[in-house]
Parts: structure tokens; C-alpha cells; sequence
């Protein structure tokens, strides 16, 4: 095989044939990572896809320039599941490499600036600043930022390209390995000192030096050396020999003098898999009889739904089913929705598997989640715990993947490419290892639900709560009545005031859900009306009084907020609408003497700041906790038997054919964190109509005439789970431009696909963002008698037709294939 297919972490399509040198034919295989040049000057990692042995004809094939692994960091499973990802997402293969790999996998290359060979600085004619900088390098070749810090400079250019231009310089790229391994310094005693009269010697010695001296005793009380010679080959952590306050210039005497050694080891950043925990769960008859309905329809099914109530025990029964994978020598991935989720399920976890399990998720450092990459390709890890991400880690043998909250939105990304559903991947990928899917919630998204009546998936359903449990009592506070009646205390209604009052008192706790965070939605000037906008994005800016700041929240843009209008310089301004923020500020003013807490991304942002916030809730620490959707995924809280939902009207009614379904999962799931044992758990939603449908079906938690009422408007309007959706995104800074691209797709579609399959060109919701003008096309494409994969081929080929269109060369073009 001389030649090697590879896959570039680039939004190209297709892959690149590099010809492999003769001293890598031994090494190089698929799925191993090599560094190639790709253009005129920059290097990258690619993986290898496939080797072969036919030359392209349409260029000559640049060679490897290094092979990076001994084994493959991807394996073959990996590749084909990567591959059907490029394919139905209608994305590259690099964007799919880009997403999978850990960062600090791929390496990157960085531009050097270096003397040229035999150039003596006093032997040429230059400035002094150009004189300087080649003294620097003549001893190494330098960053760019070591450039401008030589030269005291932040824009040295000018002097590079003088110097290039005199012949003096070379700059060039070189390769830079991300993942630095973890080291840490450990001390041990010379083996000269390890005889006991050599020992008494030194320290008789050490009589007058009684830091030194205190050092070697220190030293002595952790590691019995005397008792246990073995113990001084690991010795101590010098961080920890350190910590007994001890003189550090003493100890750098010792080492100096050879009394004691230090060395580096490489140690893990992840736990270390030694402790074991002996906790058991034992399941009710009720679940026990559910866990063999599971292993029943898996017998017939590949994937199957436990459609369980909140609080029915579904958790238990996901750990005795891993549990017997592991036993059968079979990996299992645990699918979660969210990060805070994770945090609370790992704690239950760890009690039950101690360190034997990994668990990935973005807020781990990019050298973590490679040491959990590895520890699962060396199936040192038959489990792991993790967000959508986890599904391209490398499982050689998996046996079971759970898709806990099936239902949730973040199982979807959104940007950038590849545009995933983890729910859905993590089918495929059970397919490949021809292992089984438990999909678990109590609110199934109305597509999988459709998928098991239809017999493509089981069904399990489990009715009643765990042990002596009960479902919370569900009331309506009536927004519209109250602000009329002047009861309103703020964004509070005396029926929640009381109820939060009456939860104090008795010592229990209470969640606050607004699927909002900042302070207000907007500002206006009450004199002008002007409300401050982003200037990036078609959006008004949101108040955030923590910081004082108008934020963009698709941007990230940022302004100081002000005291007069900037358009009228009036004072007369006025919050609009209100987030978490301000309902945190309003719930301290009412109950001064209540503890409360806001969880949103603002205040998680830090790696551990979830767990922080969920183990203080659950210590009880904190009395009131208010929260944006993070609150209701999932997590179960003893002592909580108030919860209080704000703005459902504008849930329900948002523009979406999803906006009832998604209401329905958020106010049934955050009611569902009420009332979690023995105690009877209360509800109060604050509507402006108690009596709309959708309310009343979420009282009675009755999601089977939810799912009958809301699938026949589905089928009326050919919306999923009837059709396939794809969303089509046109970018560009002009309006006209994006405008008249979405117009030149639409009209091949009409001509090829027929207008009944399309929807638009519209200008979407918020029809700017990030400078970019936005316009969409909506395909539905029915599920039967039409081939999905010629559609997406015909899409793309329509895109290259446009593409070559100068008008429309540089317009952007987006993909969303099961658009959410």
C-alpha cells in the first residue's frame, strides 16, 4: 500500500490522497493520526481513512511527513460511524474529525521565525531593532509573540519583512503537540541513607541544620523506610511533603547535596479506578417486572422506550442493566442531556461503580477528556457517563447505550457542523456494534413515542412513582386576575407568595423555573421608545444587572449600560419583560431571611460551578433555588416540595410547530422535581389562562392525550414524525445577496422537488446574527416513496451549481438535516 486516503479537520469535501515514504509503510494504519502539509505553508493532523495503492491522476500526492501513533486513536467502528454521520448530516467528513477528536489530539501548527544558516548579525548591515531581533535568534528561532516581546512591539511585521526582503530570515511553520501529560514531583531518601546506622549518621550530622533536619524527619513520618524499605521506591509527593510547612530552600539543599532524589512522574488527571464502593440498589417488584419487560423486547427490538413518570425509579433500573453488561465484559455509554445533570448522576454513581467508570463532558480540560479517549481505546473503561459528545468515543465492543431524557433539545447541536442528534447517532451507532438502546424519560419526544406505537421500537412503561411517593398537586395562579385585583408582588402572585411562605416554614425547599436568565429582556426609553439593539444581530439586547451590562446572547456582544437613553438622554427607562436575575433579586426583597440561589449559565460558567450550586441544594444550603431549564432535567432533590413555573404562556405560544411539545416536556419535567419521597409535592404555574388545554392535560399528567391531541395537528400540517425536515440557511453581510441565493435554491427545488415539499424563502425569527443576513427554506420530505439519500445528493449538487455563480460565491450555505 503506498498510498494513504486522509481525513483533514477542514470543511472540504472529500478526503486527500498522500503518498506514504517508505520508512512509515511499516507503521502507518487506519485510523492512526498523521501530520501532513496541506497548501503552501501550514500542517495539520489528519487521520488516516484507508490505505491503497492507486495514484490520483489529477495531482502529484504529497508525501506523509510523520506518523504519530504506534496503535490507531480511532478505530474501524469509529470510521464508519463517521462516515454515515458526513453522509445523513450532510456535513465533511473534516467537520465530523473536527467535533470527534479531543483538541489536544490534534495538533497544530505554529508560525517560527529563524536565522538563516551561517548569518552573523555583526557581519551585516541592519537597523538596530533588526540587529536585535537576529542576536535573539541566532540562539533560537522564535513565535511570533516572542518576536514582538524582543522587539517590544505588538505589530513587528514591518521588521520581518525587511529582513525577509535582505535575505536574512526564514519563516516557516512548525508542529506543536497539544496534550502535555500530567507530571508531578515526588522525593525519596538516596539509597546510601537507607541503612538505619547511615540514617542516624546523617541526621546527627544535620543536628546544627534543623531545617534540614525537620525536612528528612518529615520525611521519615510519612514513608517508614526503616520498617519498609519497598515504601522509599515511591516515596512522597513533594507537594505534600511541602505542606507540612517545611523550608523549601532546605529541601532544594538536600536534593542539591544528594540526601534526597527527585523525579517526575506521569500520573492521570482522572480518578484512579482503586476505590470501590459497596453500595446496592435493591429494585421494587414493580421495577424488577420493568427491567424483564426491557430484556424481553430487546430480544425483538434493537431499541426501546421506558416511558417512566418522574420519580418512578427509571435511574435504578439504567444501573442494574449496566451493571450486567459489565459483568458480561461488555462496554456501556450513558447518555445525558446536560452537564448539571451529569453532576448529580455521577455522585449516585460513584457510590454504586466507585472510580471504575469515565465521564466526558465539555467542561473537562482538553487533556482530560484525551486521558478518558484513551482509557476507553484500551478498554480500561467498560462504562462511561457523558453528553452528546460521548458518542464518538472510541467503544470497541459496546453492548448497551442510554439515552436518559431522550426528549431534550440538547441532544441536538446546533453549531457549528456536524449538526448531530445524539438520540438518533447513538442508534446508528448501536448498529454497528450491534448492541441495544434504552431510550428513558417520562416525556417522549412525540417521534419516538410515534416509533413504538409504529413496533419500530419497545415499549416499557412504568405508571406510579417509587416507594411511598405521589405525584405533586398541580395549581394555576392567574396572572391576568391578580395584576387586575393589584395583588402582583412584582413578578410574584399571592397564590405562589403563600405557597413559598407555607414550604419556608416547614423547613423544605423550593425551585423557581423561568426559562430566561438575565435581568430584563430589554430596555426602553419610555420618552422615545428606542431600545438598545446588538448591532451584530437582529436582536434588542438583554439586561444583565450582576455586571451592568446589555448582552447579546447570540453574539456575545456587550455593552455598559447607561443612565440616560443615548437617543434622547432621557432618564425614563424601563426593564421589559424579566429572567432569573431579577427574580432572584425580587425573592430576597419578599423572604429576607430565605437563602436562595440562581443556577443559570451565568452563574456555572466555572468547571465545577454545577456541582457546587446541586450539593449545596442538596445539603440544604440553600432554601430557594431559581433556575432557567437546568432545574428540570432530571435531578431529585429530597427536601423540595414547591416548585413555581413563571412565563408559561410565552412557552406555549412561541412560534415553533414544537412550542406545545416543548412546553409540555418543561412544565411536566420541573414539576416533576416536587414532592420526591414521602411528602406531597406542590406545583404553581402563573398563566394568564388556567384554562388553556395543554395546561390541563399537564395537570393531570396524562401525556397519552397529550401525544393524541397533539399528533393530529402534526398529521394535518405534515410536520414530524410524518416527514423528515430540512432546514436550509442562507448567509450573507448583504440582505439582498442572502435574499436573492435562497431565491435561485427555491426555484430548483420547485422545478425538481415540487413547490408542496418547501417552505419559503422567510427571513427567520431573528433575521440577523453575527452580521450575517438570514434567509431559510424548509423541505418536507415524506418518510415513504422518495429516497432521502438521492434528495441530499440533489441538495448538494445545487449548492456547487450556486457556488460557481460569482453573485453568489461567497454566500453561505447551511445544512440542518432533523432540524429541533
Amino acid at each position: 500500500m503506498n498510498y494513504a486516503e486522509i481525513i483533514l479537520p477542514l470543511p472540504l469535501a472529500g478526503t486527500f490522497t498522500y503518498r506514504i515514504p517508505s520508512e512509515f509503510q511499516s507503521t502507518v494504519q487506519a485510523g492512526s493520526r498523521v501530520v501532513v502539509s496541506f497548501g503552501k505553508k501550514k500542517i495539520y493532523t489528519g487521520i488516516v481513512l484507508k490505505l491503497h495503492s492507486e495514484s490520483p491522476s489529477d495531482y502529484q500526492p504529497k508525501e506523509l511527513l510523520d506518523v504519530l501513533d504506534d496503535q490507531p486513536v480511532v478505530n474501524k467502528s469509529q470510521l464508519v460511524f463517521f462516515q454515515w454521520m458526513a453522509r445523513y448530516y450532510m456535513c465533511t467528513l473534516g467537520e465530523v474529525i473536527n467535533a470527534a477528536l479531543p483538541a489536544a489530539l490534534k495538533l497544530s501548527s505554529e508560525s517560527f521565525v529563524g536565522i538563516k544558516p551561517d548569518i552573523n548579525p555583526l557581519d551585516v548591515d541592519v537597523t538596530d531593532r533588526e540587529w536585535e531581533l537576529l542576536r535573539a535568534l541566532k540562539t533560537n528561532d522564535l513565535t511570533m509573540k516572542d518576536v514582538s516581546e524582543v522587539l517590544n512591539l505588538k505589530q513587528p511585521q514591518r521588521v520581518l519583512k525587511q529582513l525577509s526582503e535582505k535575505g536574512l530570515i526564514d519563516l516557516f511553520e512548525k508542529v506543536k503537540d497539544k496534550y502535555q501529560p500530567k507530571k508531578v514531583k515526588r522525593i525519596r531518601i538516596a539509597d546510601t541513607f537507607m541503612d538505619e546506622g547511615m540514617l542516624e549518621g546523617l541526621l546527627n550530622e544535620l543536628e546544627s541544620k534543623t531545617k534540614q533536619q525537620d525536612v528528612i524527619l518529615a520525611y521519615l513520618r510519612e514513608v517508614p523506610v526503616l520498617d519498609n524499605p519497598d515504601t522509599n521506591k515511591t516515596g512522597i509527593l513533594k507537594s505534600k511533603l511541602l505542606s507540612e510547612n517545611l523550608s523549601p530552600s532546605s529541601l532544594k539543599t538536600l536534593i542539591k547535596n544528594q540526601v534526597l532524589i527527585e523525579w517526575e512522574e506521569i500520573v492521570s488527571r482522572l480518578p484512579s479506578g482503586d476505590q470501590r464502593a459497596n453500595a446496592e440498589i435493591t429494585l421494587s417488584q414493580v421495577q424488577q417486572h420493568c427491567k424483564k419487560q426491557i430484556l424481553q423486547s430487546f430480544e425483538d427490538h434493537n431499541a426501546v422506550l421506558l416511558h417512566g413518570i418522574t420519580g418512578s425509579g427509571k435511574t435504578e433500573i439504567f444501573i442494574e442493566l449496566i451493571k450486567e453488561q459489565i459483568n458480561s465484559g461488555k462496554q456501556v455509554l450513558y447518555l445525558l442531556p446536560e452537564i448539571a445533570l451529569t453532576t448529580q448522576i455521577i455522585a449516585r454513581l460513584h457510590r454504586i461503580f466507585g472510580d471504575s467508570f469515565g465521564v466526558y463532558h465539555s467542561r473537562y480540560s482538553d487533556n482530560e477528556r484525551v486521558e478518558v479517549w484513551q482509557k476507553v481505546l484500551n478498554k480500561e473503561y467498560q462504562f462511561v457517563v457523558g453528553v452528546r459528545s460521548a458518542v464518538f468515543l472510541p467503544f470497541s465492543d459496546l453492548g448497551l447505550i442510554i439515552v436518559d431524557e431522550e426528549h431534550e433539545p440538547s441532544y441536538k447541536q446546533f453549531e457549528p457542523a456536524p449538526r448531530y442528534h445524539a438520540r438518533d447517532s447513538a442508534i446508528y451507532l448501536a448498529t454497528i456494534h450491534k448492541a441495544k438502546v434504552l431510550l428513558g424519560t417520562a416525556t417522549p419526544s412525540l417521534e419516538t413515542y410515534q416509533n413504538a406505537l409504529d413496533r419500530k421500537y419497545g415499549l416499557v412503561e412504568l405508571t406510579s412513582r417509587y416507594g411511598e411517593a405521589y405525584n405533586p398537586k398541580m395549581e394555576f395562579a392567574n396572572v391576568q386576575r391578580e395584576r387586575k385585583q393589584k395583588k402582583l408582588k412584582g413578578n410574584f402572585t399571592s397564590v405562589l407568595v403563600e405557597a413559598i411562605q407555607e414550604s419556608l416554614d416547614k423547613e423544605e425547599q423550593v425551585i423557581l423555573f423561568q426559562n430566561r436568565r438575565g435581568y430584563a429582556s430589554y430596555i426602553t426609553c419610555d420618552n422615545c421608545s428606542t431600545i438598545p439593539k446588538c448591532p451584530n444581530c437582529a436582536v434588542s439586547l438583554t439586561y444583565h444587572q450582576y455586571n451592568n451590562k446589555l448582552v447579546c446572547h447570540y453574539c456575545g456582544y456587550n455593552q455598559s449600560m447607561y443612565s440616560d437613553c443615548l437617543s434622547c438622554g432621557s432618564k425614563e427607562l424601563r426593564n421589559v419583560g424579566y429572567g432569573t436575575e431579577e427574580l432572584e433579586e425580587e425573592i430576597k426583597l419578599l423572604f429576607p431571611q430565605a437563602i436562595v440561589q440562581r443556577m443559570d449559565l451565568d452563574t456555572t460558567r466555572s468547571k465545577y460551578g454545577y456541582q457546587r450550586i446541586i450539593e449545596e441544594f442538596e445539603e440544604g444550603n440553600i432554601d430557594i433555588l431559581v433556575g432557567t431549564q437546568m432545574v428540570s432535567k432530571g435531578l431529585d432533590f429530597d427536601r423540595v416540595n414547591l416548585v413555581g413555573i413563571f412565563d408559561t404562556d410565552r412557552m406555549i405560544h412561541f412560534p415553533d410547530f414544537r412550542s406545545h411539545e416543548r412546553a409540555y416536556h418543561l412544565i411536566t419535567q420541573v414539576s416533576g422535581r416536587a414532592g420526591r419521597k414521602s411528602k406531597n409535592g406542590k406545583v404553581v404555574v402563573q398563566t394568564n389562562d388556567p384554562d388553556q388545554e395543554l395546561l390541563q392535560r399537564a395537570r393531570n399528567d396524562n401525556y397519552k392525550a397529550f401525544f393524541q391531541w397533539e399528533i393530529m395537528e402534526r398529521e394535518q400540517f405534515y410536520y414530524p414524525p410524518f416527514t423528515r425536515l430540512i432546514n436550509i440557511t442562507f448567509k450573507h453581510r448583504e440582505k439582498t445577496i442572502s435574499f436573492q441565493a435562497a431565491n435561485f435554491f427555491a426555484a430548483d427545488i420547485r422545478k425538481n422537488l415540487g413547490n408542496q415539499r418547501m417552505i419559503g424563502p422567510v427571513e427567520p425569527l431573528i433575521g440577523k446574527i453575527r452580521n450575517m443576513y438570514l434567509h431559510e427554506i424548509t423541505l418536507k420530505i415524506e418518510k415513504q416513496g422518495i429516497n432521502l439519500p438521492a434528495v441530499k445528493d440533489y441538495l448538494r449538487s445545487v449548492e456547487q451549481m450556486m457556488k460557481q455563480m460569482p453573485a453568489f460565491k461567497s454566500a453561505g450555505v447551511v445544512f440542518d438535516v432533523d432540524p429541533i
